[in-house]
């Protein structure tokens, strides 16, 4: 089965939950993708694919600018990993495809 999809998925933060659509196009071992959420969308960029491993890192400048880095691992429909947020540690994301 591809990666490839969109997925709906909750981060949790100290902000809260924070939903968004993960969507993911794979090609080869690198992928392009967007996650887009209440707080706005944020383009994946250097992502690697390894197996059913991602790794990328997103620009996010909402509600300070840092660079997140993230990394999950995709079973069948299912979607779960980390986004690590600089000092504030890492924040656990899980979703399920719905594309």
């Amino acid at each position: 089965m591809s990666l490839s999809g969109t997925y709906e998925c909750v981060t949790k933060t100290p902000m809260g939950d924070q939903k968004s659509d993960v969507t993911i196009q794979v090609d080869g071992d690198t992928f392009t993708g967007t996650n887009a959420g209440a707080q706005g969308t944020l383009e994946m960029e250097n992502g690697k694919v390894d197996g059913n491993k991602l790794t990328w890192t997103m620009k996010m400048t909402v509600p300070m600018p840092m660079t997140l880095e993230g990394e999950a691992t995709i079973d069948g429909d299912t979607l779960s990993g980390g986004v690590k947020a600089g000092a504030f540690g890492t924040f656990p994301i899980n979703g399920t495809r719905k594309a």
